[in-house]
């Protein structure tokens, strides 16, 4: 496990936006993933993401990274912000939009 774990944090740490999410932002696999992604997407700058239907080690390890149970999970700059409804209500507040303008280094 302990290279699974060293892979998401190589994953965290070399991508300033990635969303572990179930399937891809073009054919979303969940509901949770599926408006996850499109809030991502809303906020104009591209992001990492990571299917974890594709590797178990990857589904599971994530939840254990980040002592988060639920996936989608995004990180932006190495730290986990959350899951789906953390997602949404930062993009419904401008928050989220704010964060990935500073991690990808654009002004607003």
């Amino acid at each position: 496990m302990s290279d699974i774990q060293g892979t998401i944090r190589e994953q965290v740490e070399s991508n300033p936006i990635i969303l572990y999410m179930k399937g891809t932002p073009q054919f979303p696999q969940c509901g949770f993933s599926m408006k996850a992604s499109q809030a991502l997407a809303g906020c104009g700058k591209e992001f990492a993401y990571v299917n974890v239907l594709e590797d178990e080690g990857i589904r599971q390890g994530v939840k254990e990274f980040g002592d988060w149970p639920t996936i989608p999970q995004l990180y932006v700059n190495g730290e986990l912000v959350g899951g789906c409804d953390i997602i949404l209500e930062m993009y419904e507040s401008g928050d989220l939009q704010k964060l990935v303008e500073e991690a990808t280094g654009s002004q607003a």
